[in-house]
């Protein structure tokens, strides 16, 4: 049996090119993984976790590839991610199964815009995580800078362990500052590593951030405190001991230096992942027990649900307690489904069928292996702290499998919104089966990726994260289902939200032969302040019987349905507090169906008179460019409506943050090349939606509207 105190889970994470593909490169090699480190730059014999021909091609990784590696008598199972923030949702689900994370920063860029989401994602499911600040051998490198900006940005406590030995050209190595040595990377490929004396010319520098490090660390650790005030030397072990504990409970993150791409830093890198980020044993994970939390459910009187917190179970880490795992990926491949399982209590074992506990069916699990990138290695049974792929098992992501009798569910995966759209149609009509295959796979594969039918023209319409994440998409569809697309114009995913509130008492009657249908709904419909969190809320304030409790959640379900379609221009409706508060029933004509007919049509109604105001996408965005473009891409990004929160300039670069409405973006790529000459970069994500000013809101309405005529006249 495996001693789960020597397993450790880890993740690398970071903004677009910092260098995390890169650095897990370095780890497969020097744990003698691979005998040939792989280039992202390379082309066709690129790197290994990228292993998709696109992701070669663009030198971009679009997809999270797992493996496992051997490193000082410990298993480091490792999951590369993508940067872009469109693949963000790759991301999210790998540190949704993860323990511990590596935060890859650039020397020179610091803390970026996708950096800042990668952490948000870390604090959402409390990872603990290591900073690495990657490419010191760069001009203009200024690790100070970064870990002055970890602590403003962030708002993480940096504690720098080593500092490097000069910078840029000159980086030649890292000093350790717990064991206060200087370690240097020879060979032709850094794999032999030298511990030495400290440089004269850096002693003083050395002493002086160890004794910084001695003092930050002193506030989680009373008994360092005392030493430092005695002058007492502190041993080594004690340092790391506080270290550990500091980094595990997230009061820190101890900051690393290195450059992944010159072969620097990069063992003791692996040395603290296994030295200070946590194993399985030291995460505590609870799921919900689903039977109590029904049972509780049945036996409650009022229709507010339970909230599900009451009945969560603290998992243990042992093989021999009944399975609880959770699929967090799934890839559909020619032969079935692939699915990436992360086993937290209990074991796998091929040919067993476990209950999916979003479904109650049993599933066989016929084959598992060991992910390398996209090679497989077969094994008959994994235990918990293990993450393995299934093999032709039905399910989605987020689902969790059970064994041994016990009906738990893991909290799910969070999934962001999509934000842009796009029409697509095969360009022959006889490959019209290929394109569906094609969007019903990626569809399972990505949450963040959705399919729908415009029902006014029959159109498939596909949205996702952004331009890059439909564009790779549309491009996998070419390349691996020979299938040639017609796309339209990119859309906006605008939504509709009411201004005012508005009371309603309506009545829904209908005679016909036999028994008729009557509802009689009274409450109101007010707008949700600014900032909501949940599009909308239904409250039941019905007292007395007036309404039978039975026909309460058919008026929400009416209310829900009527919510789909605005009065505008048939966007979403958000932003909706609906309280119910009265109404009346008839014996014989009252049913489930005339209350939902009579919730959709009064939603319906009232909306029309509550001042209806349209939201748009507001992206973050963040551009890189030489300086002296700087005044004219922020005139240029005035004309657009955008807003810029900050700017600063480093070392001949400006760095410009600016908020931006996503319709205004469309084609910013080439806008910014002819600008800069081509020497500007930028990234974008998603912040949130806002209201869009009465003239734009006025020109989209008008603009939406003659579109559907004209689908209507087609028709």
């Amino acid at each position: 049996m495996k001693n789960l105190d020597k397993v450790r889970n880890i993740g690398i994470s970071a903004h677009i090119d910092s260098g995390k593909t890169t650095l897990t490169e370095r780890i497969l090699f020097y744990a003698g993984k691979t005998y040939k480190i792989g280039d992202v730059k390379d082309g066709a014999a690129g790197a290994v976790m990228d292993h998709m021909e696109l992701e070669r091609e663009r030198g971009i990784t679009i997809t999270s590839a797992a493996t496992q590696v051997g490193w000082k008598n410990h298993i480091v199972n490792v999951i590369d991610t993508p940067g872009h923030v469109d693949f963000t949702v790759e991301v999210e689900r790998s540190l949704r199964v993860l323990d511990g994370a590596i935060l890859v920063l650039c020397s020179v860029g610091g803390v970026q815009s996708q950096s800042l989401t990668v952490d948000r994602q870390m604090k959402r499911y409390g990872i603990p995580r290591i900073a690495f600040i990657n490419k010191c051998d760069r001009t203009g490198a200024d690790p100070d800078a970064v870990c002055r900006q970890i602590q403003e940005k962030l708002g993480v406590t940096p504690v720098p362990i080593q500092i490097p030995i000069g910078l840029e050209q000159n980086h030649k190595g890292v000093v350790d500052l717990i064991n206060m040595r200087a370690v240097f990377f020879d060979g032709d490929h850094g794999e032999q590593v030298r511990y030495d004396e400290i440089p004269a010319d850096l002693q003083d520098q050395a002493a002086e951030a160890r004794a910084h490090m001695l003092e930050q660390l002193s506030l989680y650790d009373d008994e360092l405190m005392e030493m430092l005030l005695e002058e007492a030397e502190v041993p080594v072990e004690k340092i790391k001991s506080i270290v550990r504990e500091a980094c595990l409970s997230q009061s820190i993150a101890p900051v690393m230096m290195g450059s992944a791409f010159k072969n620097k830093g990069v063992q003791e890198l692996l040395d603290a992942v296994v030295s200070f980020l946590p194993s399985p044993l030291e995460r505590e994970v609870k799921a919900i027990d689903v039977d109590k939390m029904e049972k509780a459910d049945k036996e409650n009187e009022t229709s507010e649900k339970p909230d599900p917190n009451q009945f969560k179970v603290a998992l243990t880490t042992s093989d021999d307690d009944p399975l609880v795992c959770m699929a967090f990926k799934t890839v559909m491949e020619q032969f079935g489904q692939l699915t990436y399982t992360r086993i937290y209590q209990g074991t796998i074992k091929k040919g067993d069928s476990y209950i999916n506990t979003r479904t109650g069916k049993p599933t066989r699990f016929g084959r598992i292996v060991r992910m390398h990138s996209n090679d497989r290695e077969d094994v008959d049974e994994a235990g918990a702290g293990d993450i393995v792929a299934i093999v032709g098992v039905d399910c989605a992501s987020g689902d969790t499998f059970c064994g041994g009798g016990v009906n738990y569910a893991l909290e799910n995966i969070y999934v962001p919104e999509a934000v842009i759209r796009l029409s697509i149609e095969p360009a022959q009509r006889d490959s019209a089966d290929k394109l569906g295959k094609a969007l019903e796979r990626f569809r399972r594969e990505d949450p963040t990726f959705h399919v729908m039918t415009d029902e006014e023209t029959g159109q498939t319409i596909i949205a996702g994260m952004g331009q890059l994440h439909l564009d790779v998409y549309i491009e996998r569809i070419k390349r691996e289902y020979k299938c040639e697309c017609i796309i339209g114009e990119p859309r906006v995913a605008y939504k509709e939200t009411p201004s005012k509130t508005v009371e309603f008492n309506y009545k829904h009657k209908k005679q016909t032969g036999g028994s008729g249908q009557y509802a009689h709904v009274v409450g109101k419909m007010a707008p949700m302040p600014e900032g909501f969190e949940t599009p909308y809320k239904f409250h039941n304030e019905v007292t007395g019987g007036r309404i039978p409790k039975e026909y309460i959640p058919a008026v929400d379900a009416g209310f829900r349905r009527a919510l789909e379609k605005g009065p505008l221009c048939e966007c979403e409706v958000v932003g909706v507090d609906a309280h119910l508060s009265d109404g009346s029933y008839h014996d014989v004509d009252s049913s489930e169906m005339a209350f939902k007919i009579c919730g959709f049509d009064c939603m319906r109604e009232n909306l029309k008179n509550s001042d209806m105001a349209l939201l748009e996408p507001i992206m973050k965005l963040e551009i890189e460019a030489p300086e002296e473009y700087q005044g004219s891409i922020t005139g240029h990004l005035s004309s657009k409506r955008g807003i810029v929160t900050s700017s600063e300039t480093k070392s001949l670069t400006c760095y410009i943050l600016a908020e931006v409405p996503l319709a205004s973006m469309f084609d910013y790529a080439n806008e910014l090349r002819s600008m800069t000459q081509g020497k500007g970069g930028f990234s974008m994500e998603f912040a949130r939606y806002a209201r869009c000013p009465r003239n734009v809101q006025e020109e989209v309405v008008e603009r939406r509207r003659k579109e559907l005529e004209e689908r209507r006249n087609r028709k």
